[in-house]
């Protein structure tokens, strides 16, 4: 049988006898030795086999694989090798698309399709056993299954076979999780592949890493003469980029292939089937006329990393890689979902890599530095950390998980991400606090319009709202029925409501793939567009119904979409997902009759699916908005929606460029229309009036305005004379903290009333004087701005007086008599008379530190006579003397004037009188 002689078939034995002793297996094996297409056939065939057969099992063979695109092929992999009809024996399932039958005993699936059968069948009827397929990728749903499978093993299903395959895996935490277990690894044959680098980075070599890559690709075809080439590209438009270069420049001995998921099924077969034999139907056309020329041709392979692991693509020798790829990410903190392009791991580098020693040595090209190379992340980070987590939470909850924070995660997700999980399905009404005052949004929509109107307050905060324990509501339980993320199984329901659930499926299966309408195609097509679809419409969904339907009228004919900027191929896969989206939601009940359906109903279910993105344009002229939970965004160009208030189904974070030239831009597409109204009823919890007191920067004043509300969105704002005198001087007195606004007033002399108090508080406890800190400083500010409304008002106000005030009288004098502000040089204190040829005592300013001795600074003439020191805080603290030339420049600093003149100044005396032969020397 094919594949026999694949390196894993040394630890069948091994592997079939670890899995009689212990249920759970860890199996290590190098890429390429077929542990993806073989182990499940080992077990299917071990089952069959007299001789070596397992115990109960009886039942389905069960492979998870991260991608759709492996899931497909690995299944007609295996099917093909064992002389299966595909849906048979050997079949797959997918979402939306499902090639299996009774007699199907080897399943591969995606990671989402077997957690939602063990939410339908908690105990996998008629599942043997688990084969958890490249799990070092760490996708979110592989984690979260293995979690539940786990949970079943323990529970119900003890005979259930669980197994972990990775070509890199790290084992320790693994082994720790699945404890106890066994563990295998197979060394299996892989031959050697030299790896080089670029001497400089790519981008200071050509500008588009396509011009690079083929390049390269021209000098290592003629250095390398044999085998094929696989070059990795982060996404469709660079791959096709590169496809366009390659073709042009490689000539006639080169057949070149693009792959990535977004292929219609027979493209992708056509990259990975090996050239010999293959029937012409299976090559573009462009390429048809070379193989039939020249049956030597070599093939070039352009990839997303769904080429990195699973799908082995015979013959290739050559490996360019370019070192990056478009990664899912999920930002709690804004809400956002991302698709960047971002550097790939070390480990990623080492997977596309190994692809090039397949069946004989083989070369790899990083289009990038090795000096890069050593800077970049060793693993990609988990998808659970970085990935939107509403659908596993909803799953999880139906499942009985009250606690989610506590489930048994491999991993633990960040927490902002399950509290943004958390929130977005309470907005959708799939979760419902318990004991909260919002529960009842939970139910249907009739009995949340019932309790309409407006609110002047949130019965319970966001922040207490995520403290609350949290349980699935029936409308969630209904939405979990829909293969589909939780905004559109919403969506559905709602549309059941309101009699359009055509309508929503269409939107929902519009959503799903490649965008219909192709962006930046010129004045002319965009003219074509506004004749045909409509310049403007209440929702940018309605554009693209009618674009739809226009290429469904013209039989998707590529020439006619294309004057009208309409991805053909694209437009071809939505009826397939509509049908379906149909059959769903007929099965589930819903009325899918073909009935009159007004905009507004439709503007509404999607209001219902996506209320966490409404947004605010700023003003007319600009498309620039104010979203929920703070964010800003700009409404996309190409949307047909004028509204000033719409909601967004799309909010993407994109890049544009790639180094230095990089910028990321919030932009908001497929906007719908909405009107206040509607959140009123929909949302009354969220729908909030408030007087609030807000600072105008501009004017340096604080007013007031009655502000309407939909969570945290300002909707409208009514001004008003009327404004708080407390709120007033507290944003005044934050605005003099942040140094927004500067008081005349509060100069050196207040801030060194307050060291002279906080001083004294130190050196006479029995005064009991109270501490100036921050806390104390603001409140001093609060009071000079009290009963002001303008930095006019308080900008000249009398800060000392305040300051004193803060003390009781009896305090205030202590400060004045045991830290004063001056000292009489000549005085009592000082032991010295004051001189007959003064009219009055001579003071100086004593300077006080927070952490140094108090000081003063007097020229050495006012201090003749002077032969004690000075002291504060009733003689316990000396005072430091900074004495100066007549010059008013210090010569020298000390706190014992007696020493002074009888050591030092005799010799500074000389010096000082050559300078100043004028003024008087003692």
């Amino acid at each position: 049988m094919k594949g026999q002689d694949l390196p894993i078939h040394e630890i069948r034995e091994p592997l079939l006898a670890s899995l009689k002793k212990q249920p759970r297996l860890i199996l290590t094996a190098p890429t390429g030795s077929g542990k993806s297409t073989q182990v499940p056939q080992m077990l299917l065939d071990a089952v069959r086999s007299p001789s070596f057969s397992l115990p109960s099992f009886d039942g389905q063979i069960v492979i998870l694989q991260p991608r759709r695109l492996p899931t497909r092929m690995l299944a007609a992999w295996v099917a093909q090798a064992r002389g299966v009809k595909l849906g048979d024996e050997v079949g797959y399932q997918i979402r939306f698309d499902n090639i299996t039958s009774e007699k199907t005993r080897i399943r591969y699936v995606t990671e989402g399709v077997l957690l939602r059968q063990m939410l339908s069948d908690p105990q996998l009827r008629g599942i043997s056993a688990l084969i958890f397929d490249e799990f070092h990728e760490r996708h979110l749903y592989g984690d979260i299954t293995l979690a539940r499978a786990l949970q079943i093993q323990e529970t119900t299903r003890p005979d259930l076979k669980i197994i972990v395959m990775s070509a890199t895996l790290d084992v320790a935490a693994v082994k720790n999780y699945l404890a106890p277990c066994e563990i295998l690894s197979s060394e299996g044959r892989t031959f050697p592949v030299t790896i080089d680098y670029l001497p400089k980075s790519a981008e200071s070599i050509a500008p588009k890493i396509w011009e690079t890559a083929v390049r390269e690709l021209q000098r290592l075809v003629k250095q390398f003469p044999e085998g094929d080439a696989l070059v990795f590209m982060p996404g469709a438009y660079e791959i096709s980029r590169t496809v366009q270069e390659a073709r042009a420049m490689l000539g006639r001995d080169f057949v070149v292939f693009p792959l990535h998921g977004e292929l219609p099924n027979h493209e992708q077969d056509a990259a990975v089937a090996p050239l010999k034999g293959r029937t012409s139907f299976q090559l573009v056309h462009s390429e048809k006329d070379k193989l039939e020329a020249c049956p030597t041709l070599r093939k070039v392979v352009v990839a997303t990393n769904v080429a990195e692991t699973s799908l082995t693509i015979e013959g290739v020798r050559i490996v360019i890689d370019s070192g990056l790829a478009r990664i899912a990410r999920y930002d709690p903190h804004r809400g956002i979902n991302t698709l960047l392009i971002e550097k790939i791991s070390r480990a990623s580098a080492d997977q596309r890599a190994g692809r090039a020693g397949r069946t004989a040595a083989g070369h790899c090209l990083r289009l990038w530095t090795q000096r890069e190379h050593e800077s970049r992340a060793v693993q990609e980070l988990p998808e659970i950390k970085r990935l939107d987590l509403s659908e596993v939470v909803l799953t999880l909850k139906a499942s009985g998980v009250e606690d989610i924070y506590n489930f048994r995660w491999l991993e633990p997700p960040d927490r902002k991400s399950l509290e943004q999980a958390e929130m977005l399905l309470r907005d959708l009404g799939a979760v419902a606090d318990l004991g909260s005052a919002r529960a009842p949004r939970a139910d249907s929509r009739a009995s949340r319009e019932s309790s309409g109107g407006m609110t002047d307050e949130v019965s319970v905060t966001a922040r207490e709202a995520r403290a609350l324990p949290t349980l699935i509501t029936e409308l969630g339980r209904q939405m979990l029925a829909f293969p589909l993320h939780p905004r559109y199984s919403r969506i559905l329901l709602a549309a059941h409501e309101l009699g359009c659930v055509r309508a929503a499926c269409l939107i929902a299966a519009l959503t799903q793939g490649r965008d219909l309408l192709l962006r930046n195609q010129g004045r002319t097509v965009q003219e074509a567009r506004e004749e045909l679809l409509g310049e403007g419409a209440a929702s940018d969904f309605f554009i693209l119904m009618r674009a739809w339907r226009y290429a469904k009228q013209n039989h998707y004919d590529v020439a006619r979409c294309k004057r009208l900027g309409i991805h053909a191929q694209s437009a071809r896969q939505v009826e397939p997902l509509f049908e379906q989206f149909l059959d769903i939601a007929k099965r589930e009940k819903l009325d899918i009759s073909e009935k009159p359906v007004t905009n507004e109903a439709v503007q509404r279910c999607v209001l219902a699916g996506f209320s966490d993105h409404t947004a605010r344009r700023l003003d007319a002229g600009t498309l620039r908005c104010e979203m929920v939970h703070g964010r800003r965004g700009t409404l996309a160009r190409e949307s047909a929606v004028k509204s000033p208030l719409f909601v967004a189904a799309e909010v993407r974070e994109v890049q544009s460029g790639l180094g230095k030239e990089k910028e990321l831009n919030v932009i908001l597409s497929l906007a719908t229309e909405i009107k206040e109204e509607w959140l009123r009823k929909m949302f009354p919890y969220d729908f909030t009036e408030t007087t609030e007191v807000m600072y105008d920067s501009a004017q340096r004043r604080v007013g007031a305005g009655r502000l309407k509300k939909f969570r945290d969105l300002i909707l409208e704002v009514k001004r008003s004379d009327d404004v708080p005198l407390d709120a007033a001087a507290e944003i005044l007195a934050q605005e003099v903290a942040k140094g927004n606004l500067t008081l005349t007033n509060w100069n050196e002399s207040a801030e060194q009333w307050i060291v002279r108090a906080n001083r004294l508080r130190e050196w006479m406890p029995e005064l009991n004087l109270p501490a100036f800190g921050e806390n104390e400083r603001m409140e001093i500010l609060r009071r000079v701005c009290h009963d002001a409304v303008s930095y006019k008002e308080i900008k000249d106000r009398d800060v000392m007086r305040v300051l004193k005030e803060w003390l009781p009288p009896q305090q205030r004098s202590g400060v004045e008599k045991f830290a004063p502000d001056r000292i009489e040089l000549y005085s009592a204190q000082a032991g010295t008379p004051m001189p007959p040829n003064r009219n009055k005592p001579r003071s100086v300013k004593v300077i006080y530190s927070p952490d140094k001795p108090p000081m003063i600074s007097a020229r050495i003439q006012d201090l003749f006579g002077v032969t004690e020191g000075f002291f504060v805080a009733n003689r316990r603290v000396p005072v430091v003397i900074q004495i100066l030339a007549p010059n008013n420049r210090p010569v020298q600093v000390t706190q014992n004037l007696a020493t002074f003149w009888r050591e030092t100044y005799p010799k500074l005396k000389q010096e000082l009188q050559r300078k100043y032969p004028k003024h008087e020397w003692r």
